[in-house]
């Protein structure tokens, strides 16, 4: 932005903020990133926190409720869905905000800078919606986390098409890291869809961009995300990403590509590829093959990786990027393979059953 745009909107065209949190068993950042929230610079009469707890079983609602009873802007409400989805839209549909901004319960703020770039970027850019940059960082130096954050910022962990690991500024599509919304767009396109338990954000930033509304994004509306600490939790992350993908390109499959589908193909691949020999010793050649190229696709990749970061997470992002793909290609499957019909979502159906 020019010097002139950096500025401040003025004071009656700054907007009532409400921040929307959907959390299930999120003690563990949770507190540090509300009362990050809380220590934004931002006119505390024009802000709101709305954590829309999934029932959790962990010390999140007594959390909450402790910082609510320090601070009122901090509202705890029951999302008895359980999912994010339905979270998302509670808070929502509660919101009395200009504008509502998604935060999850387990991110860091890089600066208390953040409300006040959002209320800036909207009057600048006057945009219906705004995105964020949201990269991933590590719990612990030199941790598995910290090599599962490089893994997912580089080109074979993550989809290029996305902007949340860019730092670019300007006008882009929503469907790639839409998070901040006026309240016109719930009038225009209705809520999130709630038989979504992932991807419903993408499902909804593709609504966004199909009704041509503007998204605006800024580095300076990053937001870190903590990586997973295990191959464990990356594959239960990616399983529940390559899920709600399927039920994704159901409603949307004019957004179907290759990219989309390597995945759940190289995991049909793999489960074949011993019983292709009795089948087709060409077809298995060729399945070998491919498998073949994508291990050195990994080994290179790795090494690439290893240089530019440290060599002490080489075997680690041997493991990771496997991880990744597997975890996508059976959540693909796996949805696939319920093959439930998921509902389209407008202003007149805005309720999943």
């Amino acid at each position: 932005m020019t010097a002139r745009e950096d500025r401040w909107p003025p004071l009656d065209a700054q907007p009532f903020i409400t921040v929307v949190m959907p959390v299930r068993n999120e003690e563990r950042f949770l507190e540090g990133t509300i009362r990050q929230i809380l220590d934004q610079d931002y006119p505390g009469s024009l802000l709101e926190i709305l954590v829309c707890d999934g029932m959790s079983d962990d010390s999140t609602r007594e959390i909450v409720r402790r910082l609510s009873e320090e601070d009122p802007r901090v509202r705890l409400i029951d999302n008895p869905g359980r999912r994010s989805s339905v979270g998302r839209n509670v808070g929502f549909k509660a919101a009395r905000g200009e504008v509502s901004v998604v935060i999850d319960g387990h991110v860091r703020l890089p600066d208390d800078q953040l409300l006040a770039s959002i209320a800036r970027c909207f009057f600048v850019s006057k945009a219906a919606c705004l995105g964020r940059p949201q990269p991933l960082l590590a719990t612990h130096p030199g941790s598995m986390s910290e090599a599962i954050s490089n893994a997912r910022a580089s080109r074979l962990g993550h989809s290029p098409s996305s902007f949340i690991h860019s730092d670019f500024e300007g006008f882009a599509p929503a469907a790639s890291m839409g998070a901040a919304y006026r309240k016109e767009v719930f009038e225009e396109i209705g809520y999130v869809n709630e038989e979504f338990d992932a991807g419903e954000d993408l499902e909804f930033n593709t609504r966004v961009d199909e009704a041509g509304m503007t998204c605006f994004t800024s580095p300076s509306l990053t937001v870190l995300y903590y990586a997973r600490d295990s191959l464990r939790g990356l594959f239960r992350q990616m399983h529940r990403y390559g899920y709600g993908r399927y039920k994704y390109l159901r409603q949307h499959p004019s957004e179907i590509s290759v990219g989309q589908l390597i995945p759940p193909l190289f995991v049909l691949g793999l489960v074949a590829l011993p019983f292709l020999p009795f089948l087709s010793w060409p077809l298995f050649l060729f399945a070998a093959g491919c498998v073949s190229f994508y291990a050195l696709l990994v080994v290179i990749a790795s090494f690439a990786l290893a240089r530019g970061t440290s060599f002490a997470h080489l075997l680690r992002y041997l493991a990771i990027f496997p991880t990744i793909h597997a975890g996508l290609g059976v959540g693909f499957l796996s949805s696939f393979l319920k093959r439930g019909k998921v509902r389209t979502y407008g202003p007149g159906a805005v309720h999943a059953k």
